[in-house]
């Protein structure tokens, strides 16, 4: 049974009123959630990654903007931190479907089962597979690729009625650079077609990762990336992009 948590419970970071770049091809609200269980090295949004911190826009402001774009918007777009770690983001779904609006999600597949439960809802989701499933503890701070990868599942069990993007974020040593040939097999076994290949900068970053980037090896790191560039374009998926 579903607790009593309401739409106005979900701690709410951040409020893009209009973004082109969060969904493709859409025209969207844009919705950071508080709080994250996961430490990517590479994370942009620190500043909002602790789960003890209140949000700091009232879920009403949220409904308000989307009552004067009316007509403009395409959708909501949920983001993160992980959108999916607050029980409260299913009730902001249904308000948002309510108001006759598209749904898209960008997670790292922390929580399948609420998950599973939010699907129904979503019309996109951009999915953040951080490394082979045995690599999470260094890839993201905590073992959580069995979790990562029955997320994966479940959205490749819906992709006849969603669209979907599975993303790989990646940076010179990680471990999905050392054993990339691996992940891209892993992903086309699991049956995924739309793969993004995302290069991480170290500009919003913490204080570590900045330092680690000073030490890159530029050279031999860009043709790496070209290198993985063009292994996945070639690995047999029916869309890529390379960011």
């Amino acid at each position: 049974m579903r607790s009593t948590v309401s739409a106005e419970d979900l701690a709410v970071a951040g409020l893009v009123p209009l973004s082109s770049v969060d969904w493709p091809d859409h025209l969207v609200a844009t919705v950071f959630c508080q709080g994250c269980p996961w430490r990517c090295p590479y994370c942009q949004n620190s500043a909002i990654l602790d789960t003890r911190t209140p949000g700091i826009v009232p879920w009403p402001e949220v409904t308000s903007l989307l009552d004067r774009r009316a007509g403009l918007l395409d959708g909501v777009v949920f983001t993160g931190g992980e959108a999916m770690r607050q029980p409260a983001l299913i009730p902001a779904m249904e308000e948002v479907r309510g108001r006759g609006l598209q749904i898209g999600l960008h997670t790292a597949g922390a929580y399948p089962r609420r998950l599973a439960e939010a699907l129904p809802l979503i019309d996109w989701v951009g999915l953040d597979i951080k490394a082979l499933a045995g690599d999470y503890r260094e890839a993201a701070g905590f073992n959580g690729g069995d979790k990562a990868w029955e997320a994966l599942r479940l959205v490749l069990d819906a992709k006849d009625r969603l669209d979907y993007e599975v993303r790989l974020t990646v940076f010179p040593g990680a471990p999905a650079d050392r054993h990339f040939t691996e992940f891209l097999g892993a992903l086309r076994a699991e049956g995924v077609e739309n793969f993004a290949l995302q290069e991480a900068r170290a500009q919003g970053t913490d204080e570590v990762f900045q330092a680690m980037a000073e030490r890159w090896d530029m050279p031999a790191w860009r043709a790496r990336w070209d290198e993985m560039a063009d292994e996945a374009r070639s690995a047999g998926f029916a869309n890529v992009v390379i960011r």
